[in-house]
């Protein structure tokens, strides 16, 4: 195993990681530093750059764009309040009954808007002064709001998925979506189970009942929210139109829902708007061109390879592999952000996980799923940090309250990850996959 060009290439990363240079940069140089072991100046730096524009030069990328767009119209647009208006009546009546609205809102709003941090933000915002009021520990409160709000990343459509499916050369994105769908419910299930055991330990209120014409009021006021998953979803999986396409939909479905339906957002804040995801999808898509040099810079440097023979070496058993490439991305979370995780390790782990027999839209969830969990964790999780600053709570406090949620999601991603038919079962079921 040659590890000068490891170290090299996870040394300098981590250095310039350290020095706060931003990650999209530091991708790029500590990659440029390991092609110009084999390879001079001049002919290294226009690798990188081929690689950088050949891997932005995918027409399912045009799907993230469109997608947060509409996520950004989603935020402005009223859609949170409605969506847990809608989330009160449904679980009110159950024990912390807050609590379960807030996580079962964070999985509908987070499947609309495909951002966790954007689900934390309008969610939790809303949620934490209400909580508050009826009595609720701010520290269980933001715990809750901070665990729940990954949900939406593995239900679609998400834009996780499709960074996934361009990394890993073209998993069925359909596929992926479908797959999502299992654990992400049960990814909330989970988190409403332990909610629900301890806002009865402490005696947390339950919602008052609601009149049948109350009930249908709210249903009737975020259905056509809630129709967006419907309209998307029901044309990828007939056929009728791609997932790029499907986003560009989003797009103007969103747009009509926000300007003329609800009336919460005006012409003139549009510009605003677009100027917002302008930017947010230019960070993205920098990210993912300086992963593809990158990625290219480990392929050459047959990276993958030997971490495959190291992991292969420890054993050849498929559960303790996993077991092992699951402790890795759970340690890599908690230093890194799930884009850029995903875009890293996926080349490294998916070769391993397919000489095991491991399907790549399985492994694909479980990834996802395991990254969901890092975002949640100090020091850099950006669901963490969103969820303290809304909640009004110090990272400190909100540490205790979060080790049981961390726990039984740890429980979750091994069924998951050993129980491949909870991701599959749709994807066979409705694709014949």
């Amino acid at each position: 195993m040659d590890w000068t060009v490891i170290i090299t290439l996870f040394g300098s990363f981590a250095v310039m990681l350290g020095l706060g240079v931003p990650i999209s940069f530091a991708i790029g140089l500590s990659s440029l530093a390991t092609i110009m072991l084999s390879l001079p100046f001049d002919p290294a730096i226009t690798v990188i750059a081929q690689k950088m524009a050949s891997g932005l030069d995918s027409f399912a990328l045009l799907a993230i764009p469109f997608f947060i767009l509409a996520g950004n119209i989603m935020n402005q647009g009223g859609i949170a309040l409605r969506l847990i208006r809608f989330a009160q009546i449904i679980v009110g009546r159950l024990p912390g009954s807050l609590a379960h609205c807030n996580i079962l809102a964070n999985m509908m709003f987070g499947s609309i808007s495909g951002s966790a941090v954007a689900s934390a933000a309008a969610v939790g915002g809303t949620m934490s002064p209400l909580q508050r009021e009826a009595g609720y520990d701010d520290a269980f409160s933001t715990a809750v709001n901070i665990t729940s709000c990954p949900t939406g990343l593995l239900i679609p459509p998400s834009n996780t998925f499709i960074v996934y499916s361009l990394v890993s050369g073209g998993t069925s994105i359909a596929a992926l979506f479908l797959a999502g769908y299992i654990p992400g419910i049960l990814m909330g299930l989970s988190l409403m189970l332990v909610a629900g055991f301890i806002a009865k330990k402490r005696g947390y209120p339950l919602s008052p009942r609601v009149s049948k014409r109350e009930f249908m009021l709210k249903t009737i006021d975020a259905l056509p929210s809630l129709m967006l998953i419907v309209i998307i979803m029901g044309g990828i999986i007939a056929g009728i139109f791609t997932a790029t396409e499907a986003s560009a939909i989003a797009v103007v479905y969103t747009l009509i829902l926000a300007v003329v339906i609800y009336r919460e957002v005006k012409i003139s804040q549009l510009p605003q708007i677009i100027l917002d995801s302008t930017v947010t999808t230019s960070i993205v898509l920098l990210l993912i061109g300086a992963s593809m040099g990158m990625s290219w810079a480990m392929a050459n440097a047959d990276i993958p390879y030997m971490i495959s023979d190291s992991l292969l070496n420890l054993s050849e058993n498929p559960i303790v592999i996993m077991l092992a490439i699951n402790i890795i991305l759970l340690i890599v979370g908690v230093f890194m952000d799930m884009t850029p995780a995903l875009l890293i390790f996926t080349p490294i782990f998916l070769p391993i996980a397919l000489d095991l027999g491991i399907d790549p839209v399985h492994f694909g969830v479980m990834m996802t799923f395991n990254l969901c969990i890092g975002i949640c964790t100090p020091p850099v999780g950006s669901a963490l940090f969103i969820g303290c600053s809304v909640g009004k709570v110090s990272i400190d406090k909100v540490i205790k309250p979060l080790l049981p949620f961390y726990f039984v999601l740890f429980i979750v991603l091994m069924l998951v990850t050993y129980i491949p038919e909870i991701s599959l079962f749709l994807p066979h079921l409705i694709l014949g996959y």
